[in-house]
């Protein structure tokens, strides 16, 4: 029998004569070892002795090899060759969680780029908007009769977008996309 223990994680099963003590022992190990990560993350963010600025990256530091703790001893996730599938799996979920933060995060820093603020609209104070709402609600005798050129204002943007194309843009709200309309959408219909 060939000797395999040079090819062994600290996570992956022992071949020996008692099969569930070397099991306890590894789940034991990594058990000490999360509660003793968990533990210095609680006492770092807790204390006044560390430099402030540091605290935030010992943290992602003390998360990590909280997170590499799990991968050895729990999920035993090793370096081995019948390890490849595994090692692949959690790469790719690890390509997805990063893909959907970083688009999340491009998108939102997008919309934010494209938004008008107050100030460089050329207006430094916020006024109150009235709205205009239907007086009754929406019945078979209100709604169903109108021509579909002429919805019902059950909106604050169309009672909004009237007003403007009615009078010119009179109004302004404090954050205003800059996303111009093709004239088949803002021209009033008859």
């Amino acid at each position: 029998m060939t000797d395999r223990r040079a090819d062994r994680a600290p996570g992956d099963a022992v071949f020996s004569a008692e099969p569930g003590a070397s099991g306890v022992l590894v789940y034991t190990t990594g058990l000490v070892l999360a509660a003793l990560l968990t533990a210095t993350s609680f006492w770092v963010a807790n204390t006044s002795s560390l430099w402030a600025p540091g605290v935030p990256l010992g943290l992602a530091v003390l998360a990590i090899a909280q997170m590499g703790v799990h991968l050895v001893f729990f999920l035993h996730i090793g370096s081995g060759r019948e390890q490849t599938n595994n090692i692949l799996a959690l790469a790719f979920g690890l390509l997805i969680v990063f893909l959907v933060v970083a688009g999340s995060v491009w998108i939102m820093t997008d919309l934010d780029a494209n938004m008008m603020r107050p100030e460089s609209a050329g207006h430094s104070e916020h006024r109150a908007q009235n709205v205009r709402m239907p007086v009754a609600p929406a019945t078979i005798t209100t709604s169903a009769a109108r021509c579909a050129k002429i919805p019902l204002q059950t909106t604050p943007t169309m009672s909004l977008m009237r007003d403007s194309i009615a009078a010119g843009s009179l109004r302004s709200s404090p954050c205003t996309s800059r996303i111009t309309l093709p004239l088949s959408v803002t021209k009033r219909s008859r």
